[in-house]
């Protein structure tokens, strides 16, 4: 591991970082960043598709955690002028780069759970088969 301080150059926000692994955690870090980032990995989704699919997220913290990851350039909220507003979110060039590293982190915690991962076709969330 490199002992010289890294700068976070992606926004202005002048963060120093240790290492390379503590920005990616700053960005993807967390109970829900990296869930939503999988919910949104194929799909277009709407704020109430993604509270759907994600069990004991407030709106408050899935609001929360939207802003950060769109701030940091990796979701992409678009808002359709129409009445009621009609809002998707979806991930951007760059926020597709970070799904081999959340399939990597699925493909770790099956071996540590000596478990089968795969994906629950009515929901898209992965599930662990005993």
């Amino acid at each position: 591991m490199e002992s010289e301080n890294h700068t976070n150059n992606s926004n202005d926000n002048n963060k120093k970082y240790h290492c390379p692994v503590e920005a990616t955690l700053d960005v993807i870090g967390g109970k829900w960043k990296p869930l939503i980032l999988w919910q949104l990995r194929e799909d277009t989704l709407r704020f109430s598709g993604l509270q759907q699919n994600m069990h004991g997220i407030s709106p408050k913290m899935l609001t929360k955690q939207l802003r950060e990851l769109e701030k940091d350039g990796l979701v992409l909220r678009k808002v359709y002028p129409e009445i009621p507003p009609k809002v998707e979110y979806s991930l951007t060039e760059f926020g597709k780069t970070v799904i081999p590293v959340l399939e990597a982190l699925c493909r770790w915690g099956t071996e540590y759970l000596g478990r089968q991962c795969t994906l629950d076709k009515t929901s898209d969330n992965p599930v662990i088969i005993q």
